[in-house]
């Protein structure tokens, strides 16, 4: 029998999965519980952060490696929903009187990096609600005290992308950094990996140089990326670059445009995935069908299943 307290450490030494989400994409969250549950393999546990008028909803997804967290367990007390009566397009907000309303957006992205500071684990991966697996995937090798890989694509932030380039800005500007001239490099993926001590570092970085809690700060500056944040500290700071392996991968096909993809461009972009690839994502803000979805990801796994042998059909006669 392992004694509780390797157990224990083991526990913290694993992989364990971030997942915040929202009543919307209660869909697309049921396939990638499932796609986890058959594709996903040695991690602790996979949380899922919502707000807590959600709880219920996702509460069967609860199993013994798979907790839903009410958001209210990892905000400030002085940062609330909105009634609903004040939801735009059935989008949360929350406000305080510290800044302007934030989103849930923006809520999200606070609560991956405050799960990540606060839950006992060294090492996360943040998956989106829309994330789908099709190929196993094994995070044994991302354990602590391992490298973690850090998602760089040098030169991918032009000055035509205005929203990214000011996401490069308040990054630097929340770390007391130089801005870097354009193109920058861009950390955004579908599948990401977190250290918890470089995120705390980076938590505490920007309260050093903002005099506020990070939160706070995050808020007032709004227009922010968390993994802009993440990949900028890491990669500026030799202790915990250390900690990371630069990589153009994420193992995700990704589409990231609005219009919705038909059956026939769903699977043509699922053709593209290579023998590295494992999950594949389209952007909830696409309007993807989730059945298109669900059936493309199982045609996709049965071209992929192993086909037996002459011999191994045989003896199953």
């Amino acid at each position: 029998m392992i004694p509780n307290h390797a157990r224990e450490n083991r526990e913290t030494n694993e992989v364990a999965l971030l997942t915040p989400t929202y009543g919307r994409d209660l869909e697309l969250c049921t396939l990638l519980c499932e796609s986890v549950d058959r594709h996903v393999s040695s991690f602790s546990k996979h949380y899922l952060l919502v707000p807590d008028q959600d709880v219920p909803l996702f509460s069967r997804f609860e199993s013994e490696r798979r907790i839903v967290l009410p958001a209210s367990q990892f905000l400030p007390t002085w940062l609330r929903p909105l009634p609903s009566i004040f939801q735009r397009k059935r989008r949360q907000f929350w406000w305080s009187f510290r800044a302007k309303p934030a989103s849930g957006w923006h809520v999200q992205q606070i609560l991956k990096i405050a799960a990540t500071i606060t839950l006992p684990h060294q090492r996360f991966c943040v998956l989106d609600s829309d994330v789908v697996f099709f190929r196993d995937f094994d995070l044994s090798r991302f354990e602590y005290p391992g490298r973690i890989p850090l998602l760089t694509v040098p030169n991918a932030v032009t000055s035509t992308q205005v929203r990214h380039a000011r996401w490069v800005e308040t990054s630097h500007e929340l770390l007391g950094l130089p801005t870097p001239p354009l193109p920058a490099s861009d950390f955004i993926g579908h599948i990401i990996f977190w250290d918890q001590e470089t995120t705390r570092a980076m938590a505490s970085k920007i309260e050093a140089v903002t005099g506020l809690d990070w939160i706070e700060a995050l808020c007032r500056v709004r227009e922010f990326s968390e993994y802009m944040l993440y990949g900028y500290f890491a990669q500026n700071d030799a202790e915990f670059a250390a900690r990371h392996t630069p990589t153009s991968r994420t193992g995700c096909v990704s589409y990231w445009d609005s219009p919705r993809l038909d059956e026939t461009e769903l699977n043509r972009l699922l053709g593209s995935a290579d023998q590295h690839d494992f999950a594949f994502s389209a952007t909830s803000f696409s309007g993807t069908p989730v059945p298109i979805i669900r059936a493309a990801i199982e045609e996709r796994r049965t071209l992929l299943a192993p086909r037996a042998t002459a011999r191994e059909r045989a003896a199953l006669c």
